[in-house]
């Protein structure tokens, strides 16, 4: 089964499903990118920070797919921010995945409190875009405020914004302005997989009843049914799982059409309540953490 595809704002095409490998295992990362290549997910999505871009890269040589026929996407951690240091970041990611263009390159937060460095890895990003050692390049959490002051500072639009999406989170404003901005949304966390509601009175959105509902209506799980419901509303999608059965059953997505009536019903679990960290307190002191050269 071939991959629907998205086109970004430079024409460059992208799986609008891909896979996903954050918190995977090094050890763990061979074989679950392995399974899904053979599932046919052609985009994997990795990150400096997940550590395990090696291993990625691993998987798609022992894949013996072309080097065009896998969409890697990958990401700059906030210590490797600046001109220089996101130049030199690239080179350490692009050796570690075993590539010499990466398709898609992404700043993984904004940071807020020096957004001078921000400005400087982007325009890093720009350089390698031109240069053509990279076919796109976007940003991941980056809030309504952080894209107007990089927009103000810099020449390429992002083609990517990679955000947490899910029924319990899901943006609708920050959706709205990267539809305004010839943007594609990007979910992370798309079925709520990292969100903890045990606290809050909210049950897992895999057990959600409305979900559930939706889901034996169509003879599809509630994974598949949150997946679908990102798709027809035109965002691309990573989930991540390490288990062949699932891996390959949040691939079976592509034959579910779901209803006006049902979309809404989905849009309405919206709780407003971020799983992931606020992205305007991201500060190096927090999150700063060293990205290996090898």
């Amino acid at each position: 089964m071939s991959t629907p595809t998205i086109s970004l704002n430079n024409d460059v095409t992208i799986p609008a499903l891909g896979f996903g490998v954050f918190q995977t295992r090094p050890d763990e990362t061979i074989a679950a990118v392995e399974t899904a290549l053979q599932i046919g997910y052609r985009h994997i999505d990795t990150a400096a920070a997940y550590g395990n871009e090696r291993e990625v890269g691993e998987a798609i040589r022992r894949s013996g797919l072309a080097r065009d026929e896998v969409f890697v996407e990958t990401k700059i951690w906030i210590s490797d921010y600046g001109y220089d240091e996101t130049l030199h970041s690239f080179d350490k990611s692009a050796g570690k995945l075993g590539v010499e263009q990466i398709d898609l390159l992404i700043l993984h937060q904004a940071l807020p409190g020096e957004f001078d460095t921000t400005i400087g890895a982007y325009r890093a990003l720009e350089r390698l875009l031109a240069d053509g050692r990279v076919r796109a390049i976007g940003v991941s959490n980056f809030m309504h405020e952080h894209l107007d002051r990089l927009l103000a500072e810099t020449e390429v639009v992002p083609a990517v914004n990679q955000i947490e999406v899910h029924p319990y989170f899901r943006q609708s404003a920050l959706l709205d302005r990267n539809n305004e901005l010839g943007i594609v949304s990007q979910a992370w966390s798309p079925i709520g997989g990292i969100t903890f509601y045990r606290d809050s009175g909210h049950t897992s959105t895999l057990e959600n009843e409305t979900i559930r509902s939706i889901a034996d209506a169509h003879g599809k799980t509630p994974a598949q049914v949150m997946l679908g419901w990102h798709l027809q509303q035109g965002r691309q999608v990573i989930p991540k799982s390490v288990t062949p059965a699932r891996i390959a059953e949040n691939f079976d997505v592509f034959d579910i059409e779901l209803s006006e009536t049902e979309l809404a019903a989905i849009d309405g679990l919206d709780t407003g309540k971020r799983g992931g960290p606020e992205p305007e307190d991201i500060t190096l002191e927090s999150f700063g953490r060293e990205i290996p050269e090898a």
